[in-house]
């Protein structure tokens, strides 16, 4: 039997009066566990609280669709509390070791309440805890989450323009050989100083990197004009190098003047080496695109993070908005137009680290899947004020005027299971907050905004 100086080394009971304890102790069941025995099961009805007299037990459930397994020690309470919302246990318990506790049935409650004023203080102040705890584990995992969608989007941008490289550059090895072929050929031939200059000329011209390309039809008309002359002067077999001149915008009368000035070997090897330095010129424009493709989305990163900043600074907001429409550009480029309407100066807000990056990421995420990723997200800063306004919107099919209300709730969500753990509102609130700022949203069908209020750097409110 359960005795008061067992129940006075749980913290929550410490000091407590010997009546309260002795009502509490005759209104409870006293529990004796064996190893492995199930005390309380997932789903069933939050019908009793449990104070861990002796033993160590175990919780074991799901959380935000991820398993989770905690343990129960001696002194700790579990189970529904008082004003807890529970209908349902979240989680299983299980004894781990031989253990002792008390079972109190939480249809006594009001009786708790009214007899045990200084124990329901404590307890509601334990259940505040179990709360605070249950959303940071649930915020850890929606950051840990956007942290993965963002991860794989950037994972994509940057394998495109890596693997443009590594073809190019593939490529570039076969080309160099047929650059050396030629040129060997062209050593063998008795040309005078003027051809010689005449050829290293139109070789330079035609590699010069500030080129336009013509449009499909006209280069598809343009290989065609090149591929017939070539094949008129008995070179049947460079239709490739017809397409590769076409490209750069080599006209035909230009292809013809190497078979006026030149005989007909010389001028193949002529054209050949051109052609393959026409090739390495555009090869290495696709490589130095790519390689800046990756510098800036590096630089982006870095930037959204604030790698090796201070962790509070004063950041441009438009510079803050524009980083994240590059990070989240993997979402945009599948269909949404992006507006922009920025003013004209910088606006300038004192800012923890990346916390204003995550503002803008979950607003325009949510943006894009209200959109369904197809429609036009209008990204939009002003001054009213000493405050900068930012105002994100799209022309989706706006929120229900029944959600409206309850969107900044915390773990509030229209998404699916296991698609939002509704706290991205939220967190975009607190941090709002934190940077004495506010949020308000409108929204009709066609036309939703958010609009975030934020002191402009060294502006006193």
């Amino acid at each position: 039997m359960v005795n008061k100086s067992e129940l006075l080394r749980v913290p929550v009971f410490a000091d407590l009066p010997d009546d309260q304890l002795d009502w509490f102790i005759s209104q409870s069941q006293e529990l004796r566990l064996k190893t492995g025995e199930v005390y309380a099961r997932e789903g069933d009805p939050a019908n009793a609280m449990f104070v861990v007299i002796e033993g160590l037990l175990q919780g074991r459930g799901e959380l935000g669709g991820e398993t989770i397994v905690f343990d129960i020690k001696a002194g700790d309470v579990t189970g529904v509390l008082p004003f807890s919302r529970m209908k349902q246990f979240t989680v299983s318990g299980r004894a781990q070791t031989d253990s002792r506790a008390l079972r109190f049935p939480a249809s006594l409650f009001p009786d708790l309440i009214q007899k045990m004023p200084e124990l329901t203080k404590r307890l509601v102040g334990l259940m505040s805890d179990r709360i605070r705890e249950t959303t940071r584990l649930e915020q850890q995992r929606d950051r840990l989450a956007s942290l993965g969608k963002l991860s794989a989007g950037l994972a994509h941008e940057l394998n495109n323009p890596a693997s443009a490289a590594k073809r190019a550059t593939s490529q570039l090895r076969a080309i160099l050989k047929k650059i050396r072929d030629a040129s060997l050929e062209l050593g063998k031939r008795d040309l005078s100083p003027a051809q010689k200059s005449e050829i290293e000329k139109l070789e330079a011209s035609f590699t010069q990197t500030d080129v336009v390309p013509p449009n499909a039809l006209t280069m598809s008309d343009l290989e065609d004009q090149i591929d017939s002359l070539l094949r008129s002067h008995g070179q049947n077999d460079l239709w490739q190098l017809a397409a590769g001149l076409a490209r750069r915008n080599i006209q035909p009368e230009v292809v013809e003047s190497f078979f006026t000035n030149l005989d007909a070997d010389t001028a193949r090897a002529a054209l050949v080496r051109i052609a393959a330095s026409v090739e390495i010129a555009s090869l290495l424009q696709e490589i130095e695109s790519s390689t800046s493709r990756i510098s800036d989305l590096v630089g982006a990163i870095k930037e959204y993070t604030h790698m090796d900043q201070a962790p509070v600074q004063n950041v441009d907001v438009v510079k803050s908005l524009e980083t994240t429409l590059t990070i989240l550009n993997h979402k945009l480029k599948k269909g949404v137009v992006v507006k922009r309407d920025y003013q004209g100066v910088p606006l300038l807000v004192n800012s923890f680290g990346s916390e204003l990056n995550q503002v803008w990421t979950n607003i325009i995420d949510n943006a894009i899947d209200a959109m369904h990723g197809q429609g036009e997200l209008r990204v939009r800063t002003y001054r009213d004020d000493s405050c900068v306004v930012v105002e994100i919107g799209d022309n989706g099919p706006g929120i229900p005027s029944e959600v409206e209300s309850h969107i900044f709730e915390p773990f509030f969500t229209t998404k699916g299971v296991g698609e939002g753990t509704g706290l991205g509102l939220d967190t975009v609130q607190r941090i709002v907050k934190k940077h004495r700022g506010n949020i308000q949203v409108n929204s009709e069908p066609g036309d939703t905004r958010f609009q975030v209020w934020l002191p402009l750097a060294g502006a006193t409110r």
